[in-house]
Order: structure tokens, then C-alpha cells, then sequence
């Protein structure tokens, strides 16, 4: 498999995503969700897809006598992949945590309640294709990530305007 082919088409996939995610909530005649409405709703189906990835990892331990004390995971073994895609995943809320409040406040909740739900599939897309082949996590990894750039340069023009 050439890889950098699969990557970019992931890549170009999760900026149409980005794109989807950020502009469609954004149509006219919705309504304004207030910040504190939102976000608590935004970051529900993050912290879920979170906390299945902790529950998995932490049964790979109890049930694999070799790193049940806490020993390291093999490279390239479905736990280290497990563990790789929960430390991506914590560093993608983490970005999202700082940025989402402020998008809810300059262009709507509804906008980062999409956006959370758009980053639980995106996560999940990221997991699944991390185990079936490295390339294929570059659309799940694009899907979370760009829709928080995009919408951080989006919420920061229209603060601007």
C-alpha cells in the first residue's frame, strides 16, 4: 500500500468534513444555543468515545497476563494502537476544550454541538482505521482536527467583524 496516496485522500475527506461541520449548523433559521446550554451537550459524545477507549484499554490489561502490571504494550500491538489512539484523542479534547467555548460564543452552540458529535464518528473512524492499517486513521485524525482549526479562524473573523 503507498501510503502518503491513502493519507492525503483521508486528509482532503476530512476538510469537505470540517467544512460540512462547521458551516452547515451555521444555516439560517436555526436558532442561537447559548454557550452554556452547549457545550456541556458538545462535549458529551467526545467524553463518551473517551471513556469506551479507557474501558478497552483497561480490559486489554486485566485480560493479558503480560501487561497486567502496567508493563509497556508491544509496538504495533492492538493495545499500543489502543493506547496511541486514547492519548491522540485526549490531545484533540484538550484543543477542543480551549477553542469550543469561544466558537459557541461567536458563532453559536449549535455549531459545537455539531461539532462534538462530528468528533465522536471522527474518533471512531480514527480507532477503526488505526487497526486496520496506520494510513487509514488520516481521515479520522483530519475529521477531529480540522473542523476545530476551521472553526477557531471562522469564530475569530466573525469576533473580528
Amino acid at each position: 500500500m503507498r501510503k502518503r496516496p491513502t493519507i492525503v485522500i483521508g486528509m482532503i475527506a476530512g476538510a469537505a468534513w470540517a467544512l460540512a461541520v462547521v458551516w452547515l449548523p451555521q444555516s439560517p433559521g436555526l436558532p442561537f444555543l447559548p454557550p452554556p446550554l452547549a457545550l456541556p451537550g458538545a462535549f458529551f459524545a467526545p467524553g463518551l468515545v473517551m471513556l469506551v477507549m479507557i474501558g478497552r484499554l483497561a480490559q486489554r490489561r486485566f485480560f493479558d497476563d503480560t501487561i497486567i502490571d502496567g508493563e509497556d504494550f508491544s509496538p504495533q500491538s492492538p493495545a499500543w494502537i489502543d493506547q496511541r489512539v486514547l492519548s491522540n484523542t485526549t490531545e484533540q479534547l484538550v484543543l477542543a476544550l480551549v477553542i469550543w467555548p469561544f466558537v459557541a460564543l461567536t458563532l453559536g452552540g449549535i455549531v459545537v454541538v455539531v461539532m462534538g458529535l462530528a468528533f465522536a464518528v471522527a474518533r471512531l473512524a480514527f480507532w477503526i482505521g488505526y487497526h486496520i492499517s496506520a494510513p487509514l486513521r488520516g481521515f479520522g485524525f483530519a475529521a477531529t482536527f480540522y473542523p476545530t482549526v476551521l472553526a477557531a479562524i471562522w469564530s475569530f473573523v466573525a469576533w473580528l467583524s
